[in-house]
């Protein structure tokens, strides 16, 4: 008993209080808040990463900061590019990834002249 007492005086001492009330974070999403099973959270970090992976690869769209948000499947693309055909392609790399249902195009078209 004395050893499991001087356990949790340390883990609350170093700051780990969230190890033993459960309100911690898990992949840097709040557990408690989560709508998402963490089934569907790793499907959507999964589809997120490989977006992003086939725009860095991308001789079209890897010169942009595109912002991807996925959300039961569903992706949201944000960020500025530099003609329609980068917002075009980008979308399309999205639509063509393995789990994706919709995507949610935000990305903006740069103003040129006002450089």
């Amino acid at each position: 008993m004395r050893t499991l007492t001087v356990l949790v005086v340390s883990l609350v001492i170093c700051g780990c209080t969230s190890m033993m009330v459960g309100g911690g974070a898990t992949g840097g999403y709040q557990v408690d808040r989560e709508e998402r099973s963490a089934g569907v959270v790793a499907s959507d970090s999964a589809i997120t990463t490989k977006i992003k992976g086939k725009y860095a690869a991308d001789s079209v769209v890897s010169v942009f900061n595109i912002g991807v948000r996925t959300w039961e499947g569903t992706v949201t693309l944000s960020g500025t590019v530099g003609s329609y055909i980068a917002r075009d392609h980008a979308e399309s790399i999205a639509r063509s990834t393995g789990g994706v249902k919709a995507v949610n195009n935000h990305i903006v078209i740069a103003d040129r002249s006002a450089r």
